[in-house]
Formats: structure tokens, C-alpha cells, sequence
């Protein structure tokens, strides 16, 4: 460790300017890694990556012609949190999660955030996630988003910002409990005597959850994992979920619809079935309802739904509430319904469909991160810094083409990790997404997915863009 170096960018194992983490909580950590050689390091990090070849740990990258399944590139240095630094991000998720709850049963029911101007009514009525026939559908506490998953940077002054909310289908939960057992396999006398919060009881925690959203009246719900199947890039971690609930994972056409009630077909007949953690896209749900082409939903499911008979999770019609468009309104929202300053700020966010935005944006290309309003995963982003003239004449193009799919954020300078690469430790960016559950009150997981740009200077972390991730350590 004695010849890292963060290259000026804010270091979260090493802490940095005010603001920023203490040094002195990681000061344990720091001298037992300089007490392993880099020989040792790499052959730990080595006998984790047969590890995770050897558990099946995959993510599945689509644009890849010569492979199907992946293993996600884990970085053996933990990214190491203070209890400040968690106490800020668990308070500040959980206000973010109130307020978008709040919004999506206001725009779905009396609307008084857009009749009071707060958010522009053709931002949410225009988006192709607003569900219109969700309008007046009651759902057990008023929540509509039961699992988040909240991406947050920090600045290298220290300070925590929301980049995106992920309030659809949020993946990623599960490389954060492998991950530590692979850690505490791989390094127990690296947390010997360190304490750490613990992330085993998600499983328990879901299952609580699913159960809390449970149409009323039902005692014992009957919970299943909806997947699309084998092919789905997060396919794995469906088979986690299952598996850490203890409920069973199927498909479309494994449950079937009668009397606007929904039954799971088995080896002993029909079982109904209460709640459903569904992991795929609304518009898949149900042929009859949505895309009549959907070979992966059930049909009829969605009129089950409406009527109270089931409850899916998430709900239908968020995708509203994590579009980057309205993610620049959060802050907005969040004093709108609980007269609250955000604990967890945006980063600062040009919306392209306003004349305003777009101007600035345009003006300003070759200096700001740019990107297409309803994608995940990092496709479409293009870093002014770093783009080429062609692309950056390309970019401008689209912007004017359709300046409403776009929306622009200056570049943040991202915090640092040390990180194993090669035979040295270097220093690679980071980001961090806790995962949240609501049913009535909201529950956040001590910890979250911690992914790392791999490449040298690259601020992509997705894994689908070369990625990797980190065990995240919460000391408590």
C-alpha cells in the first residue's frame, strides 16, 4: 500500500478532506493489508475467481457472441464505510424512498403534484413507463416501489450524491451477499477482530417484506420469484432470490389465471399464489393487458392484480419514478411531500426537453456526461471529456432530433478505491447501490454493491461495460 496513490481524486479507504471519511476507522484494515505482499494478494484474489467460476456467480452479456454467461470481475480490497458515512446514506435513502412513494400514489390517484406545477404533467402523463391504467389502483400501503436499489457517488470533496434511482427491477443484491462470503472465505484474518455489519439476512428480510404486501386477509401468502427465464442477464440472481426466501422460482408459464386469481401449476395440482416478486419488464407481464406478443407473462394476471387478489413487486407503472428525466425533480418531490431538504443531493441535472436545458447542454457538450432518458447499464452515455469529435457530433445530432430523451450532468469526479490490477495497486472509481425494502417502513440493507470501473480513468462501473465489484464493508 506504501506506493498507492489516489491521484488526487477523494480515496475511500484512506479518507480525504473535510467531509469525507476518517482515516482513523480504517487504520486495522490498512495495516493488515500491508502485511500481505502482492504475491500473496494475487493468489487470494486468484482462488476467489475459481471460487466464483466454481459457484456459477454470472451475469449474462447479450452484445457478446462468444459467450453466454460471465463471471462479475471481483476486486479483493473491500470498500470500507464509517457509521457516519452510513448513517448519512441509510437516512437519506430512506427519505428518497418515502418521497417517491408519495409521488407515484399522487400521479396515480389525485395528482396534485402535477395540477401544482412540481413536476411537468406531460414529463410524467408523455413517459412510456406511465402506466394510465394503473389510475385509481389501490395497493396495500400505498407503496409502489417494495425493492430499490439507489446509485450513489461521492465528489472529491467527500460528499454523497444521488446519481440514479433504480426502482423498476433494481439487480445486483445478490453479488452483495456473495461477495462477502466469498471475502470471509478468501480473507478471514483481514476482518478478524473488525466489526462488521452483516448482510446474510436479506433473504429473511425479502421474504418479511413480500409477506407485509400481501393482499388482506391472507394469512400464510404463498410468495414466488416470476422470472424470464434462462436467458435473462440476471438469471442467477433470480435463482438467489428464490432460493434465500425460500420460495419457489417460475415462469410465465408456470402460473395460470382463474376467477382473477393466480395459481402456480405443481406436481399436486394447482396452488394459489399471493405475491409475486416479478423480475421482468411491465410491458412482459401480461399479454392481454400489455404486449400481446409477451410469450414470458400470464395472461390475465394483470386484471388478478387490479383487483387485489395479487400483489407485485414492484409495482406496475414505476418506471415513472426512476426516469432520468424526473430523477432531476427528486429533490423537488422530496420537499413537496415531506417538507424535508434532501440528506442525499442530486447531482446537478440539465433536462434536454426544457429550451433551457438543451441550451446549456449544447453549449456545454464537450465538458458534460450525457444520456438517454429510459436506458440502463451505461448504454447510450457519452462523457463529453472523453468522447471523440465524432462522437460528440453524432451526440449533438440526436440532442436535436429529440432533446426530450436526453439529459445532461456535469462529470463527476468520482471517488477512488485501491484496487489489485495486475502486480500493483491502483486506484479505480466507484460507485456504491444500497438496496432498499418497503412494505409500510423501509429497511436498507448495512452495505450495498460497491462497482468499480476496472479500466484505468474509466468512470463506467456497469458490468456490461467492463465493470467489476467489491465486498462493501459497514463498521459498526
Amino acid at each position: 500500500m506504501a506506493a498507492y496513490d489516489p491521484d488526487g481524486f477523494f480515496c475511500e479507504l484512506f479518507g480525504g478532506a473535510a467531509g469525507g471519511a476518517n482515516p482513523a476507522h480504517a487504520a486495522k484494515i490498512i495495516e493488515r493489508l500491508n502485511q500481505l505482499d502482492i504475491a500473496a494478494l494475487r493468489r487470494r484474489a486468484g482462488d476467489a475467481k475459481q471460487e466464483l467460476f466454481n459457484l456459477g456467480i454470472t451475469f449474462t452479456v447479450y452484445t457478446d457472441r462468444d459467450s453466454i454467461d460471465r463471471i462479475l470481475p471481483f476486486d479483493v480490497i473491500p470498500r470500507v464505510l464509517s457509521r457516519e458515512d452510513w448513517r448519512i446514506i441509510e437516512t437519506g435513502v430512506k427519505q428518497r424512498i418515502a418521497a417517491l412513494n408519495a409521488f407515484l400514489h399522487d400521479v396515480y390517484h389525485d395528482a396534485h403534484v402535477l395540477k401544482d406545477g412540481i413536476v411537468p404533467a406531460e414529463l410524467v402523463r408523455g413517459n412510456e413507463n406511465y402506466r394510465p391504467e394503473m389510475e385509481g389502483v389501490d395497493l396495500p400501503h400505498g407503496t409502489y416501489i417494495h425493492i430499490c436499489g439507489t446509485d450513489i457517488v461521492r465528489d472529491d470533496d467527500g460528499n454523497f450524491c444521488v446519481l440514479e434511482d433504480n426502482g423498476r427491477t433494481p439487480s445486483g443484491v445478490s453479488y452483495v451477499v456473495e461477495n462477502r462470503h466469498l471475502m470471509m472465505r478468501a480473507f478471514p484474518d483481514l476482518a478478524d477482530g473488525v466489526r462488521i455489519a452483516d448482510v446474510d439476512m436479506y433473504g429473511e428480510k425479502l421474504a418479511r417484506t413480500m409477506e407485509g404486501i400481501a393482499p388482506a386477509g391472507i394469512a400464510n401468502p404463498e410468495i414466488v420469484v416470476l422470472s424470464p427465464g434462462i436467458y435473462n442477464s440476471a438469471y442467477f440472481e433470480h435463482v438467489f432470490l428464490a432460493r434465500e426466501m425460500g420460495v419457489a422460482l417460475v415462469e410465465g408459464r408456470d402460473l395460470v389465471v382463474e376467477n382473477d386469481k393466480v395459481f402456480m401449476k405443481t406436481t399436486s395440482g394447482r396452488a394459489p399464489v399471493h405475491v409475486i416478486y416479478r423480475r421482468l419488464n411491465d410491458d412482459f407481464l401480461d399479454p392481454k393487458a400489455f404486449r400481446p406478443d409477451s410469450m414470458l407473462g400470464v395472461p390475465g394476471l394483470f386484471g388478478a392484480y387490479v383487483k387485489g387478489n395479487v400483489t407485485l413487486a414492484n409495482a406496475v407503472g414505476t418506471g415513472v419514478a426512476d426516469d432520468k428525466a424526473v430523477y432531476a425533480y427528486v429533490p423537488r418531490l422530496i420537499k413537496y411531500y415531506l417538507d424535508e431538504d434532501p440528506i442525499l443531493p442530486n447531482v446537478p441535472t440539465n433536462i434536454c426537453r426544457e429550451r433551457d436545458g438543451l441550451a446549456r447542454t449544447l453549449a456545454d457538450l464537450e465538458n458534460l456526461v450525457t444520456k438517454p432518458v429510459g436506458e440502463a447499464g451505461g448504454v447510450g452515455v457519452v462523457i463529453g471529456p472523453r468522447a471523440s469529435r465524432r462522437e460528440l457530433a453524432k451526440l449533438r445530432a440526436k440532442l436535436n432530433a429529440d432533446p426530450d430523451n436526453y439529459v445532461s450532468q456535469p462529470m463527476v469526479k468520482l471517488s477512488v478505491c485501491p484496487t489489485l490490477i495486475g502486480r500493483a495497486i491502483e486506484p479505480r472509481h466507484v460507485d456504491l447501490r444500497p438496496f432498499a425494502l418497503t412494505a409500510q417502513d423501509t429497511w436498507v440493507l448495512p452495505g450495498g454493491l460497491t462497482r468499480v470501473a476496472l479500466k484505468r480513468g474509466s468512470l463506467v462501473v456497469n458490468s456490461s461495460q467492463g465493470g467489476g465489484s467489491k465486498d462493501t464493508w459497514v463498521l459498526v
